[in-house]
């Protein structure tokens, strides 16, 4: 069995990865994973042989992403414009990463409008490459929920491409007549 040290610098950008993806705020990443990795570390015996660490983790991730969720609304943030203005100060040119950050932003709003379990497991499937088997270890459901879930969130998906599609063409549609 891997110890501590082995697991936190082999799977940091696993669990920072799926934090993001199952709805922590970036700046709230790395906070949120040393969470994980205190889980992780109080738990470490319980880890199965049997299960990869990552699908162990994964699960914990997704505790520790609601748990997040359910402590947002006792969070203030007051806005450091003097941060602000410094960080726009040594970013690139805004059209050198627009279209990239165009659509991270539009995958985190779909993935941020489909109910929670969804979420989860596309992530984790789509996202992480883990197999349906090991997501139900992971999440501790049936097999049979995961592919149920899976299948609603790619629906969700493709309606929410196609809505961007339609989108996208009748803006074109309109700028052709200017």
């Amino acid at each position: 069995m891997a110890g501590f040290r082995e697991l936190y610098e082999g799977h940091f950008m696993f669990v920072w990865r799926s934090l993001r993806r199952l709805g922590v705020a970036e700046r709230d990443c790395s906070d949120v994973a040393q969470e994980v990795f205190v889980v992780v570390h109080r738990r470490l015996s319980t880890l199965r042989q049997d299960v990869k660490p990552s699908t162990w983790m994964y699960g914990i991730c997704v505790r520790a992403a609601s748990d997040y969720r359910r402590r947002a609304a006792n969070r203030y943030e007051v806005l450091d414009e003097a941060a602000v203005d410094s960080e726009g100060s040594r970013s690139p040119s805004a059209s050198s990463v627009l279209a990239g950050r165009e659509q991270v932003n539009e995958l985190e709003r779909i993935l941020n409008a489909m109910p929670p379990e969804q979420r989860e497991v596309f992530t984790a499937f789509e996202l992480e490459g883990m197999s349906c088997p090991e997501i139900a270890i992971s999440l501790e459901v049936p097999l049979g929920t995961v592919y149920s879930r899976l299948r609603l969130a790619r629906e969700q998906i493709e309606k929410a491409a196609m809505r961007l599609q339609a989108t996208s063409a009748f803006a074109l549609r309109g700028l052709a007549h200017v």
